[in-house]
């Protein structure tokens, strides 16, 4: 925990020096922006790619400017979105021309943009993301911190002390790499084919997670405004570098556009599992989801998501079924911050008899609250990275004994999109 917080005070006095850089752009914003445009169109008449891209690299860098000063320019930040559209670099432009769209720009601004966005989702093709990240967690375990539980016997209800697993602290390292292709089999289909590997290491190699996944199918354009994806996919998870289980099923994705705002996202999978060693966990998965995203204003952003999921487990105690709900926000604030927040609360129940940990016996009921905060300035890079600090506190309360536990943990991590 000591260690955790050296980290958090560490990250927090680190803040005022991206502030500083973010401070130290000139203030003659018309000069930029003027120095942005000629940038951007000497680009079309540039005689290679590379004095092209080049080009393209300062008219970005001015808007960019630019938006750290102030995120609400709309203009500004609409000319960044064609800059990143024309260099190739879809998912930031992808980004930005949604922001232009809850600024309420006038229509004919509007269809522009949507004709951009067509755009993009027409010609997507190679999407990699890459990163790491410094992780402390003071309880990696996810244990409880209770050393007595209560028995009934003969004699009446008696307390003992638990000698099992304690929760145990740690800082990790993770590293995470994925990508996906996108093959264009006609204008309304698509192949996805990518995958995903990540590795969290910590001093105690018990801890050490790495997880492999796979997948693979048909993409929809259905519309405009509307898309569907058909997939299969695997994932292999080892725990302390040995195989722990492995997933075998399909997923279902779809998104729909429901005006310039917002954004409905739907899930549904259903997979497989089977353990190594734990066999009495094997079992089916089953997970429905659903999302809305609103931009409220072009620096301000709203979600909300709600889910259920269920696993059948081989041995009866451990079967479940989970209903959760998490909202969120992110908001674009002066001198390049954004800091961003969401809650989740989930309740799980746990239908068969749970005793003794349930006193008299009974079904055991958890409920799960978590609420993270992140923090991140967009004028601070390195080599292309951003780096990114969120904290997150989570309590899981339950009436079986034994089974609730408190944890605080985050990450400060490196994120490059390409």
């Amino acid at each position: 925990m000591r260690q955790f917080l050296v980290l958090l005070l560490a990250a927090a006095l680190a803040m005022p020096v991206l502030a500083d850089a973010a401070r130290s752009a000139p203030d003659d914003m018309s000069a930029r922006f003027r120095a942005g445009m000629e940038a951007l169109s000497a680009a079309h008449a540039a005689p290679d790619r590379e004095a092209r891209d080049a080009l393209l690299d300062k008219a970005i860098s001015e808007f960019r400017t630019m938006l750290v000063v102030d995120p609400g320019l709309v203009r500004v930040r609409l000319e960044l979105a064609r800059a990143f559209f024309l260099k190739g670099e879809d998912g930031l432009a992808k980004g930005h021309f949604e922001r232009v769209l809850a600024g309420n720009p006038p229509a004919g601004v509007a269809l522009n943009v949507n004709r951009f966005l067509a755009q993009i989702r027409a010609r997507k093709r190679w999407s990699v993301r890459v990163g790491a990240a410094l992780a402390p967690d003071s309880n990696v375990t996810a244990r409880s911190g209770e050393r007595t539980i209560l028995l009934d016997t003969q004699f009446g209800r008696l307390p003992f002390t638990y000698r099992g697993d304690k929760p145990r602290s740690g800082i990790g390292i993770a590293l995470w790499a994925g990508g996906e292709y996108q093959y264009p089999v006609n204008p309304r289909w698509r192949l996805r084919a990518g995958g995903d590997v990540s590795r969290r290491e910590y001093r105690s190699s018990e801890f050490d997670r790495m997880t492999l996944s796979a997948h693979l199918g048909p993409r929809w354009l259905i519309g405009r405004a509307s898309e569907a994806s058909l997939l299969a996919s695997a994932r292999q998870s080892w725990l302390a570098d040995r195989e722990d289980f492995r997933d075998v099923g399909v997923r279902v994705e779809g998104r729909h556009r429901l005006s310039r705002r917002t954004t409905l996202d739907i899930g549904a999978s259903r997979h497989e599992r089977r353990y190594e060693e734990n066999t009495h966990l094997d079992g089916s998965l089953d997970d429905v989801s659903a999302g809305l995203g609103w931009a409220v204003m072009p620096t301000l952003r709203l979600d909300a998501a709600a889910g259920w999921g269920r696993q059948r487990t081989e041995r009866e105690r451990e079967r479940h079924t989970s209903r959760w709900g998490r909202i969120g926000a992110t908001l674009l604030l002066p001198r390049g911050f954004t800091v961003g927040g969401a809650f989740t609360l989930r309740r799980t129940d746990y239908p068969a008899d749970w005793f003794p940990f349930v006193l008299g016996g009974g079904a055991r009921r958890d409920t799960t609250r978590s609420i993270r905060l992140s923090v991140h300035n967009r004028a601070f890079t390195v080599a292309g990275f951003g780096p990114q600090l969120w904290v997150a506190r989570e309590e899981r309360k339950s009436n079986a004994q034994l089974h609730g536990y408190e944890r605080v943990f985050g990450e400060l991590r490196f994120v490059r999109l390409f």
